[in-house]
Order: structure tokens, then C-alpha cells, then sequence
């Protein structure tokens, strides 16, 4: 058996904000087919949606304490404090976890993470069995990430947020950069010309060939996810970032979270409406979160990028919980949380 086999794989997902990263964690864990998965999610904002929605995302034999989620800020800039006792405590267990999966915070750079799995204490015990892109197909044939200089240019007076030296352009290619496989989520939302057109456009980007596929609410074979054996711990010169440094610092200071409660709700069509209308009057970038719909003995779930809103309903809520909304948003510096609070007030 050769030293990779032995150790335990890792699959980093990462993508954007809204890209459809826990979407794509969760079918990951319904194909597992009895293999022990441990995933690390990584949530931006103080309060970790994405960790209950994968707890509580009902897949067999998929143990509850198997979720382990990191809060306290970007996976790539709390590598030491949290990421590290994190990984060695999975791999300590009696019963190690057979596959881990990581999904990062949508502004996470891949690079300072893919370097401390370089660190002895994890490099003799760990591999990176690949690295996993999830991009926002219908995001980006609008433009949105676009970091051609002179697309930027024609863009700019219209959407400040495409400067090209805007770190949401390096964050994006970035993530790119690392990939091992980049899937273009949301396929059905774009039509063939554009998606042709977007698979041109990213293969362009990527600094070697990667395999670019697509696929409609992260639905994508385990099969192909997991098992790439990339080791991409030994092949960090092939996955350029604009952030290198030797100590690998780098700040995140252009975005911003904040946490607002919701009242209970009497159906979902009004609020709806106030979060487009939030989105687009302040630039939002995400919005996330749960919801207490008056007479509904089930949780409500609102995602939202952007301005495209969806919703569902995930789970009973427990005896021994408050029914109380809360929705994380997530914008660019700047964001008027008081206007936005007012909004969603109606």
C-alpha cells in the first residue's frame, strides 16, 4: 500500500458566497454509502446556518457529531487557532472518519489552507484528495466576477463591485486557481450558449487543465467528487494566489456580516418581497437564515443571493427551542444595517 492510500483523504469545497457549497456537501453525504464522512464547515458570520442545515439534513448513518463547525471567523485566516485542533481531534477519535470534507466560507482564500496541510503534524496523516470549486453559473454569465481589464472597464460606471482591483475578483479567481475540479452549479438557470460560453471563459482562467463540469443543485456522483487523489499538499506551485506571502496573511476587511431577527411570520410571499427589495436597494450579497412561520410546526429556511430568494421548510421545531427568526446578511463594507433592518421591518 502505497503512503497516500494510507492516509485519510480530504476534499476542500469551496466557492462563493451562494454558489451551492452545503447543497453540494449534502448529496456528498447521501451518496456515502455507509463510508464514515467527517465534515468541517466553515460559517462567515456569527451565526452558523450552514452547520444546522448539514446537522440536521436527516442523511443516514451520517452521526450528528460528524458535523464539526468553525464560527469564529475565515477558515484560511484562523488556520492555527481553530482548523489545526480541529483536524487532530477527528483524527484522535477511536473510530477516525474514513473521508473528511471541508467546506470553506465563501470568502475563504484556498491557498493558506492547502499550505497547513503541509505542516508535519497533519501532512503525516492527511491528504488532499482534491480541491472542489462550485461556481454561481448564472452569477457569473451576468458578469458579476468578471476580471478581464477590459470588461471591467466597460462595467465599471455601471457596477462598482467589478473593479478590477476589487478583492471580490481575487477572492474568485483565487478559488480557481486551487481547483482540481470546478463544477458550474445552477446549470439549468442558463441556456446552452451561455453556459458553452462560460466553460470557454473558465477554462481560459485556470492556470492548468481542470476538468469543468456542470451541474443543477450540487447534484453531482460522490463517485466523482470524492477519490481524485490529487495530493494537492505537493503541488501548491501549481495553484498561484494573488495573497501569497510568507507568512501568508491577508485580510478580509471588505466584507461584513450582522445578524437580524425576524418576527414570526404570517406566510412567506411579504418578507419575501422586502429581501429582493433589500438586496437590490443595498448590494447584498447573501442572505441566510431561519424562520418561525405563524401555525407551521416545521422550521423555515431562506437562502438568498443576491436578489434570487428561495425557501423551504427543513425540519419540526423542537420542544426545547425558541421559535424565533434570525437571517444572517452578508455585504461589502458599508452596508446600512439600520436601512436594511427598516426594510425587512416592513
Amino acid at each position: 500500500m502505497s503512503a497516500l492510500a494510507e492516509k485519510i483523504p480530504v476534499t476542500i469545497v469551496t466557492g462563493f458566497l451562494g454558489a451551492g457549497k452545503t447543497t453540494l456537501v449534502r448529496h456528498a453525504l447521501g451518496g456515502a454509502r455507509g463510508r464514515r464522512i467527517a465534515v468541517i464547515v466553515n460559517e462567515f458570520g456569527a451565526l452558523g446556518i450552514d452547520g444546522e442545515l448539514l446537522a440536521s439534513c436527516g442523511v443516514a448513518g451520517c452521526a450528528e457529531d460528524n458535523i464539526v463547525e468553525l464560527a469564529n471567523g475565515c477558515l484560511c485566516c484562523t488556520v492555527a487557532e481553530d482548523f489545526l485542533p480541529t483536524m487532530a481531534a477527528l483524527l484522535d477519535r477511536a473510530l477516525p472518519p474514513e473521508h473528511i470534507l471541508i467546506e470553506t466560507s465563501g470568502l475563504a482564500l484556498p491557498k493558506p489552507l492547502l499550505k497547513a496541510f503541509t505542516w508535519p503534524a497533519i501532512r503525516e496523516r492527511v491528504s488532499v484528495d482534491g480541491v472542489i470549486a462550485v461556481l454561481d453559473a448564472p452569477a457569473i454569465a451576468a458578469g458579476r466576477f468578471a476580471d478581464d481589464p477590459r470588461a471591467v472597464a466597460e462595467q465599471r460606471a455601471a457596477d462598482a463591485s467589478l473593479d478590477h482591483d476589487n478583492p471580490l475578483a481575487e477572492v474568485f479567481e483565487d478559488q480557481l486557481n486551487a481547483a482540481d475540479l470546478v463544477l458550474l452549479n445552477k446549470a439549468d438557470l442558463v441556456d446552452a450558449a451561455a453556459l458553452a460560453r462560460l466553460r470557454a471563459e473558465i477554462a481560459a482562467k485556470l492556470p492548468r487543465a481542470v476538468k469543468i463540469l456542470a451541474s443543477e443543485e450540487g447534484k453531482i456522483d460522490p463517485a466523482i467528487l470524492l477519490g481524485l487523489a490529487a495530493a494537492a499538499e505537493n503541488d501548491l506551485a501549481a495553484r498561484p494566489s494573488h495573497h501569497d506571502a510568507v507568512d501568508g496573511a491577508h485580510e478580509h476587511d471588505d466584507f461584513v456580516s450582522f445578524v437580524l431577527e425576524i418576527p414570526e411570520q404570517q406566510d412567506f410571499a411579504p418578507l419575501l418581497a422586502r429581501l429582493r427589495a433589500a438586496a437590490e436597494a443595498h448590494d447584498i450579497l447573501r442572505m441566510k437564515g431561519f424562520l418561525a412561520m405563524r401555525g407551521k410546526p416545521m422550521r423555515g429556511v431562506i437562502q438568498g443571493v443576491g436578489a434570487r430568494i428561495q425557501h423551504h421548510f427543513d425540519r419540526p421545531w423542537r420542544s426545547d427551542e425558541t421559535r424565533a427568526g434570525r437571517l444572517v446578511v452578508i455585504g461589502q463594507r458599508g452596508l446600512d444595517q439600520a436601512a436594511i433592518a427598516a426594510m425587512l421591518a416592513g
